[in-house]
């Protein structure tokens, strides 16, 4: 393995096959490194933490850090990252807390961009972009395949939705709703991501169906409650619609209209 002589690395370390761990890289205690992880440079790299299979750190990334809060008090927590992700320079990820549930989790296949940061008990799913510097508080949820551009702040306890697209410097103190262009500080709704679902394969048929459900809730005169109930009669048998009305209903802190 291409491990670099000044790395330092804890005896409790477990490597994988085919891991490679650049100059001045720190590993500590209770740190697994599974096949074909990439560690550059000046990585810092504490545990409990998982990264699985094919993940890319790049040079000054810190991950399993105890997380910035305050009722922290030592309790063994754990960062969980999945397999193929690439986390660029300077990018911070953080162990999760007792009062959370005790675990970060990161899923597969994501691109996080320099300087990016992902709190305590966020869930990250798969295939997700966070662009440079965009930040996750904690308790976040992002959902698969959605973006969020640079510098994007997500507040607390808020859920970026499926195919979500966050305009660059936005605010979410709301939930960010599935398939949707949310924009602005505070971040407000812009009708569907057309051009993302687009380019993400969606047939014309759902496209169709998404836009009609977005008119009701967006450029209708109704309530939430009203445009929920008007597009569940209209368009609820539709899998891509039950979703976004099922990330309605369980919204905790409400959406973003």
């Amino acid at each position: 393995m291409p491990i670099h002589p000044t790395a330092i690395i804890n005896p409790q370390t477990r490597l994988g096959e085919q891991v490679s761990i650049g100059p001045y890289a720190i590993i500590g205690a209770d740190v697994v490194l599974e096949d074909e992880v990439s560690v550059g440079a000046h990585c810092v790299i504490e545990g409990p933490t998982r990264i699985g299979r094919g993940t890319r750190l790049f040079p000054f990334v810190s991950v399993g850090q105890d997380p910035q809060d305050l009722k922290y008090a030592g309790e063994r927590t754990e960062l969980i990252i999945g397999e193929r992700n690439i986390i660029r320079e300077f990018a911070t990820l953080h162990r999760g807390t007792g009062a959370g549930g005790g675990v970060t989790r990161i899923g597969n296949d994501n691109l996080l961009m320099a300087q990016c940061h992902v709190a305590h008990d966020c869930i990250v799913g798969n295939h997700i972009i966070m662009a440079n510097g965009a930040s996750l508080a904690g308790h976040v949820e992002v959902h698969d395949h959605a973006i969020l551009g640079a510098y994007v702040g997500v507040h607390q306890f808020c859920r970026v939705g499926a195919y979500a697209f966050i305009g660059a410097y936005s605010v979410v103190v709301k939930d960010a709703l599935p398939y949707a262009r949310s924009v602005g500080n505070h971040a407000r709704c812009y009708g569907p991501n057309s051009i993302g679902l687009r380019r993400a394969g969606f047939p014309d048929a759902d496209l169709r169906a998404i836009e009609q459900a977005f008119r009701l809730l967006l450029n209708s005169k109704l309530n939430t409650s009203q445009a929920v109930a008007a597009i569940t009669e209209k368009l609820g048998d539709h899998p891509r619609i039950r979703l976004l009305l099922d990330f309605i209903a369980s919204s905790q802190r409400g959406v973003i209209k």
